[in-house]
């Protein structure tokens, strides 16, 4: 799968207005009045691709942060002392200089577009945790209309990216405060992680979400959540549930996965469920000139 194609969407709800058409989003809404408006933002998110591919995760998860908590609506991106940004689970967010540049460059060639009305709201509490339960997470999901083919397919964005092993060494060294390790973890993950994640260490090293294949977007993923080599405790606990554990399942295989095409077309349709959630169309919202503050 061709990832600069998934942050399309991305940088498109940030940055591009939408409209309501039967239900959903229209693309190609500015096609008569900012022909270019697309194709200014793919080639931005190429360039920037091509300098540095690992930007593709850290607007998918910039992404992902802005719809979770109060819609799609760019307030992810406001700056200031009370703003969404600072909540403790949108620390280390990246690609904003993505976002920047497209904004800069559209703003340059049809200035005046409208973006989403937002809040300077820094309540994070809707977002996923890597210590949620299925249940937990299902319920999270189900608030924003989306169901558990939609969790575990966005789920499988972490078949790119990394993480900080602050956030899962609990896992290999002290699960239940007793000094074990997370029993659902396959021994050669332990191994590889406590080798990765030293008990001593500042807990800050970085470690690829998908061991295999982390700068390809695939279904490895889904392969390491079934054989118990998943990071994140929220992503292991989709195979300890019967319902996420199927989905995993059809996924990882080969027959029912269909060499990863079932996998390819579900999350383009689950990003853009995602991208739905409670945006603002028509009149609503404010024209920002500058992306990080209001005007």
């Amino acid at each position: 799968m061709e990832i600069t194609l998934l942050i399309i969407v991305s940088l498109s709800l940030f940055l591009i207005p939408v409209a309501k058409s039967q239900g959903g989003l229209k693309s190609g809404f500015y096609s008569s009045t900012c022909p270019k408006a697309e194709a200014t933002v793919r080639s931005t998110v190429e360039t920037h691709f091509k300098n540095d591919p690992t930007v593709a995760a850290g607007i998918l998860r910039l992404h992902f942060h802005d719809c979770f908590v109060e819609g799609c609506d760019g307030s992810i991106l406001i700056k200031g002392r009370s703003a969404e940004i600072n909540a403790l689970p949108n620390l280390g967010l990246r690609g904003f200089e993505v976002i920047n540049d497209a904004k800069t460059q559209l703003e340059a060639l049809c200035p005046g577009r409208r973006d989403g009305r937002v809040s300077s709201s820094s309540k994070a509490s809707n977002l996923p945790s890597p210590l949620d339960s299925v249940d937990t997470q299902r319920q999270k999901f189900a608030d924003k209309g989306l169901d558990d083919q939609d969790l575990v397919t966005l789920a499988g964005a972490h078949t790119i990216g990394q993480t900080d092993c602050r956030f899962f060494r609990y896992r290999l060294y002290n699960f239940t405060t007793t000094g074990n390790s997370d029993p659902s973890l396959s021994q050669s993950a332990l191994t590889n992680f406590q080798t990765l994640c030293p008990k001593s260490s500042s807990g800050t090293e970085q470690v690829a979400l998908d061991k295999d294949s982390p700068m390809k977007f695939d279904v490895s993923y889904f392969k390491n959540v079934r054989d118990g080599n998943g990071v994140l405790e929220s992503d292991q606990r989709l195979w300890g549930d019967p319902a996420t554990r199927d989905i995993v399942q059809n996924y990882a295989g080969r027959i029912r996965g269909l060499l990863g095409l079932r996998f390819d077309y579900e999350f383009k349709k689950s990003m853009i469920k995602m991208s739905s959630i409670e945006v603002k169309t028509g009149a609503q919202g404010e024209i920002r000139k500058v992306c990080s503050r209001f005007n």
